[in-house]
């Protein structure tokens, strides 16, 4: 029965404890039955317990967790690679630092989302208030000066009254809305679409990309220091990223090596890297390091995408803040003004 996937801290965490037992000489069936022992919570014991059950009948430590469900394909094939040239360990290691990154990079994303929309959500909430609650009261106070509110305050008005009116229609739009979010964001075809959305839209078409091109580059990184084939880890990287663009530079780059091409001039020709990595990747062939110089790339590409995301944010607070204060006091002076104008005309 097929379990569901683990989370990347989940992941990295696995990968830290049993590269660090792994590294004292411990067998990994030994290791699964220590950890099962620490295990803090039901879900980990559960999925230690199913491991160490298949190390127990007589499979490899690869096939375990390949027939456990808890892991994706790209830390099923790495482990298989680490038990055929003998550096399990050093394997396990480079995974958890590989995720703990993931688990970074999507925090600072889900971070930088988080607060526009909590923002959004607030001025929509005031906004609702101030033309349902609050202009009402204004109307009343019209009405008992023997005037009406004119203008825009009077467009808003009749807006609050048509909202309290289909209050239970708006409701269940925004429902439907809300759970249309949540399954197009759980189905494969759904996150495909909002991840072409996102991928096509200006100002977040740059930040994927580089997000995209880090994983890569560090997934390139750790695949060629295993001492895996540049075809096969190219094969790899590509199951890992999941911009359709950066994919179809790779299947570029990958046909350019079978063509002869060298990975320097094959990352180029794709578009991958620009000038500079690609020299600096070069030289990484020439001098048989090329796996440093990418995960440096990488490093780049983390710093480059935190900059943005700290771009982003710094321009978008005072940016809503502003919309908010401006929308909340053209509200209030379209309905203070005309206001002042009658009890001036009374006094």
């Amino acid at each position: 029965m097929k379990k569901q996937t683990l989370s990347k801290n989940e992941i990295a965490a696995f990968c830290e404890q049993m590269a660090m037992i792994l590294a004292t000489g411990i067998t990994p069936k030994d290791g699964l039955e220590l950890m099962v022992n620490d295990a803090r919570d039901a879900a980990t014991h559960n999925m230690l317990e199913r491991l160490m059950s298949f190390t127990l009948s007589g499979d490899s430590f690869s096939s375990a967790v390949k027939q456990s469900g808890y892991f994706p394909e790209y830390v099923e094939n790495m482990i298989v690679i680490g038990e055929e040239t003998g550096n399990l360990d050093e394997i396990m290691q480079s995974l958890s630092k590989y995720y703990t990154h993931e688990e970074m990079v999507s925090e600072n994303v889900r971070n930088a989302i988080t607060y526009p929309l909590v923002m959004i959500c607030m001025m929509l909430f005031i906004i609702v208030v101030l033309i349902t609650k609050v202009l009402p009261l204004f109307d009343r106070v019209f009405i008992q000066l023997g005037t009406e509110m004119t203008g825009i305050a009077a467009s808003l008005l009749k807006i609050g009254q048509n909202m309290q009116t289909y209050s239970v229609i708006l409701i269940a739009l925004l429902v439907i809305v809300v759970l249309l979010i949540f399954f197009l964001g759980s189905v494969p075809a759904g996150k495909k679409l909002m991840g072409s959305l996102k991928e096509s839209f200006g100002p977040t078409r740059r930040f994927y990309e580089g997000i995209a091109y880090g994983r890569f580059a560090n997934g390139l990184a750790l695949t060629l220091s295993s001492g895996i084939g540049i075809h096969q880890a190219l094969k790899m990287v590509s199951d890992l990223v999941e911009h359709a663009g950066v994919k179809e530079q790779i299947k570029i780059c990958d046909n350019s090596i079978e063509e002869g091409n060298d990975l320097a001039s094959a990352l180029k020709e794709a578009g991958l890297f620009g000038n500079l990595y690609s020299r600096m990747i070069a030289i990484g062939v020439k001098t048989g390091n090329v796996d440093v110089i990418l995960a440096k790339i990488a490093t780049l590409y983390e710093e480059d995408t935190d900059k943005k995301l700290n771009n982003y944010i710094s321009v978008i607070e005072p940016t809503l803040v502003i919309v908010l204060s401006l929308i909340v006091g053209l509200i209030l002076l379209s309905v203070i003004l005309p206001l002042l104008g009658v009890m001036t005309s009374i006094g």
